[in-house]
């Protein structure tokens, strides 16, 4: 525990304090900021990520294109392919995650 907090309380600021952090740096816009508050704050930490996580892949996909394979030219190099396909992989378990969250929220609403 920290300054008489308890682990969940701790974690639940670690993660506004980087919402507010990204929000001050222009890097997340009102609209995906309200997610966080319309969606619930699972969900919507969760779909900020999947914003975070695109933005990510945009930036590879640009360095991919300076970055050629050698061995197959047109194509990103092989660590810009392994980056791409990881943080793909990440977007579809947080999506799944979302949608299991949204299916356990209805269920407990009735």
């Amino acid at each position: 525990m920290r300054l008489g907090l308890s682990t969940s309380q701790h974690i639940s600021q670690q993660h506004y304090g980087v919402v507010d952090r990204l929000r001050s740096e222009f890097i997340l816009d009102h609209a995906a900021y309200r997610r966080v508050f319309m969606m619930g704050k699972s969900r919507g930490q969760l779909a900020v990520t999947m914003d975070v996580l695109t933005d990510a892949l945009v930036l590879v996909g640009q360095h991919g294109v300076y970055c050629q394979s050698a061995r197959t030219p047109g194509k990103p190099a092989m660590d810009i392919q392994m980056i791409t396909k990881s943080i793909s992989d990440a977007k579809d378990l947080i999506a799944a995650v979302i949608a299991d969250l949204k299916v356990r929220d209805s269920v407990e609403k009735g």
